[in-house]
This record gives structure tokens, sequence and C-alpha cells, in this order.
């Protein structure tokens, strides 16, 4: 006989992954592969642009490339807030339908500042995908391989940031720059229709707005045969008996407020996650908008451009995947190593760009691996430390304050390139970011483990809460 009620959050954590975890992983993956497609076309964009419009120098470039960033600061936080309160799927098939729409028209741009309006809107949807993608996967996902599944989904960002060096090097001598947005605009709407069939929504979700029967029917796909009490919802205090299922750490359910992004020992933990989204992203997007455009001008080939772009990409995908069960096991700690790593590699692109074509190769691949490994740590992060209520806030949130960060790296790059600083110099000021980020993660891995017990990210709901908030 089933208990007479079911707290979901136990339920999940102690699954196997199974079937349903690879059909959520897959989808994820392929939706999340053109959030990091659209970022790699505007760049790739750019350079046909200077010629099309006749634009006076590559500074000009800046607005437009941190256009879409400056959506996302809004898009992160609003959609975050739709996905708390109406769904995570609602708000991931909004979000594609969003910025796959924009993007689209983005191939009819015909002047820079049309083009700016275009990546603007685009990035409000941009913004609003990855913090609910992040919550659904983490809502689903066992504990004990929570940080892992996030990881996993999140290399759909890396692969797809480096298709559009592949197809700017076979498809635009034809075709023309608008075939990289035509194809950004195309697949993202795709892949809306795709979720609305085949994704699932939050069962923690679900669970907090009373859903039983939908909850019911999500607990029999990821175990089948599993006994469930009878769909009625569980009984408040002194009611006595009841059935349904309940949520472990469910908290604040009903209505979002800030401040709980800073309450119950969140205080100083929620600024610090912030100050280390703003540097990690202000450091990688001034590498992903300008690199294509500095190696061209340090007389790269646009062949030899898009392998190395590629290889940037690849290299962030190895590091999230080398992350995952250290973060899973060991919280912040990998990604203070990952910082203090990226800050020479970083600083020495300029310098063996002169040397050899192939020691340049290498030392991108291993920039991408702390780069974007770094991103892939954080976005995990951000998903494990906030209650199941609030967690499309807190990844929202934290994406949106991390966007200063994103829109100034753009804007720094091109202030740094107008005063004809040499590449070399270049590349050693993008890795004072990093170099801030060590010291600012290591204060936060000492706060986080003080302040709950030394338990992992992802294990708060292990705490007696009343305790863990005096």
């Amino acid at each position: 006989m089933a208990d007479p009620t079911v707290d979901v959050s136990r339920f999940v954590d102690e699954q196997k992954v199974g079937a349903f975890h690879v059909k959520l992983l897959i989808l994820s993956f392929f939706i999340a592969l053109f959030d990091g497609y659209d970022i790699g076309a505007a760049a790739f964009a750019a350079p046909s642009w200077i010629k099309a419009w006749g634009l006076a120098s590559r500074a000009a470039l800046a607005p437009v490339l941190a256009a879409s960033l400056v959506g996302i600061l809004f898009g992160a936080p609003i959609l975050g807030f739709v996905g708390d309160l109406f769904g995570r799927k609602k708000a991931i098939i909004a979000s594609c339908l969003i910025f796959g729409g924009f993007t689209l028209i983005g191939a009819w741009a015909n002047s820079l500042e049309a083009m700016w309006y275009l990546r603007f809107l685009a990035g409000i949807g941009i913004g609003g995908l990855l913090p609910n993608l992040i919550a659904l996967n983490a809502e689903f996902a066992p504990r004990r391989f929570r940080a892992t599944m996030i990881i996993l989904m999140f290399t759909g960002i890396t692969f797809g940031g480096s298709v559009p060096g592949a197809a700017a090097a076979w498809l635009v001598p034809h075709y023309g720059w608008p075939i990289l947005f035509v194809i950004g605009g195309v697949a993202p709407i795709a892949m809306a229709l795709v979720a609305f069939f085949a994704l699932p929504e939050s069962i923690k979700y679900l669970t907090v707005q009373r859903r039983w029967p939908q909850v019911a029917r999500m607990l029999a796909a990821m175990q089948p045969g599993v006994a469930l009490p009878p769909p009625y919802p569980p009984p408040q205090a002194g009611e006595g008996k009841g059935g349904g299922f309940v949520l472990a750490d469910e908290r604040h359910a009903t209505r979002f407020s800030p401040k709980l992004l800073f309450s119950d020992g969140l205080g100083a933990i929620t600024p610090l996650l912030w100050l280390l989204f703003v540097l990690n992203l202000m450091g990688f997007y001034f590498l992903a908008s300008w690199n294509p455009t500095l190696l061209a001008s340090a007389n790269v080939s646009e062949g030899m451009a898009a392998i190395a772009t590629a290889l940037f990409q690849i290299g962030g995908t190895i590091g999230g995947l080398t992350l995952s069960r250290p973060i899973d096991r060991k919280g912040f700690l990998p990604v203070t190593i990952l910082f203090a790593l990226a800050v020479p590699v970083i600083a020495s692109v300029g310098y063996v760009g002169k040397l050899s074509p192939v020691l340049l190769m290498l030392v991108l691949l291993l920039g991408g691996f702390c780069v974007l490994g770094l991103q892939f740590g954080l976005n995990a992060a951000s998903a494990m430390i906030y209650p199941t209520a609030v967690r499309s806030n807190g990844s929202g949130w934290a994406f949106g304050i991390g966007r200063f960060g994103s829109v100034a790296g753009p804007y720094v790059g091109g202030y740094l390139i107008a005063q004809r600083v040499p590449i070399e110099q270049l590349y050693v000021l993008a890795a004072i970011p990093f170099a801030f980020g060590a010291g600012v993660c290591f204060v936060l891995t000492r706060l986080y483990h003080t302040r709950f017990k030394g338990y992992g990210l992802g294990q708060r709901e292990m705490l007696d809460q009343p305790a863990a908030a005096e």
C-alpha cells in the first residue's frame, strides 16, 4: 500500500538516471544549442557588416555586438519570474519564439541601427532561456547528479557556439551573412514547437502549484509501476491525515520577492555569486565578440579563425564535463581553481599567436576549457543554491546581473581597439576579470561551506531550515 503522501523532492533525489532523464537532457541540449549559436552568428557576421554598410572602423560594431547582451539583462529576470509563476516549459517556449523571431528578421536588416534594435529584442528571449532550462533540469535531476545534468545540458551552448564559424566559412561566401541569421531564427522556432509537444513541465513546480494528477503522471513516467497515493491535497496543519504530494524544500511558493534571494543564509552568498557572473561574463564576451575580428586583423585566415573559435568552444565543453562530478562533490572549489588557471592562459593568447598557429590553437582550446568551463560551473551553482520556489528567479537574477559584465566586455574591447592597443596587451587586459574572480570565488567557497556546515551544493534541503536561518 502506498504511503499517504509522497515527498517529491526525496522521490526525485533517490531516482536513478533513466530514459526520462536522458530524453529531457537531449531536448534541453538542442534547445540550448541555438542559444550558443546566436551569439556566435553575430560575431562572425560582424566583419561582413564592415564592408556591407561602409563602417569607418571595427570599434563601431561594439554597440551591436553588445545589444543582445543588453536584452539578456532584462530578459533573464523577467522570464525567470515568468518561469517561476507560470511554469518553466511555457517560459522556455516563449524564449525560443522571441529570440528566434527577431533573429530571423535580422537577416533583412540594412543598417547598424536596425540591427541593434533587433539584437536587443532577440536578447530578451535569449536571456529567459537558460535560467528556465537550468531550473527545469535541476528539478528533475537526482541530487548526486544535479551538477552533472546541468553541465551536460549546457554543453549545447558550446556546441552551438562552434557552428557559426563553420557556417561562416562554408555558406557566407555563397549566400552572404544573412544566411547565419536565417539558420539562427528558423531553428529556435522549430525547437519551440518540439518543446510544446515533448518537453515536460517541472515536477517541483507542479507540486508547488498543487497539480496532483500531473504530478502523479510525471512520477509514473520516471519510475514505471511506482505505487502512488490518490491525487488529493496533503493536509494542512492540524487537519489530520491526508494523502497526495508534498515538497520538503518548498518555501515562499506563492509569491516572489527579490529579498528571498538574500534570506536563509544567502545574504552574502547571492551578491558574491552575482559578482562572479559579472567577472566571468565580462571576460568571456570580450573574447567571444572580438576573437574573430582580432584574429582577422592579426592576419589569421578566415578558415583558421573559424577553427580557432570552434576549438575555444570545444575546450569549453571539455572543461564543463571535467568540472561536473567535482562540483557535485566539492562545490565551489573546482571553480576557484579554474578562475586562477584562466589568468595565465588568456594573458598568453596574443603572444603565442605570433609564435605558431598550432600553439595558438592549443592555447585557445585551453582558454575555452577555463573560461567556458567556469560558466558551466557558475550556471550549475546558481541552480543548486536556491530552493525550488525561487530557482528560476535565482538563476535569472544571476544571469541578468551578470549581463552587466557581458555588455561591458564588447564595449571595453571596442574602446581598447579604437585606442590601438596592441593585440598582446589586449589579451593581458582580458585576463584581469579572471584574476579578480579567483579571489571572489575563494571567499565564496569558504563562506558557503561555513554557513551551510559543509554541505555540498544542492544539499541545503538536508538542513533543518529554521536552524539554518538563525
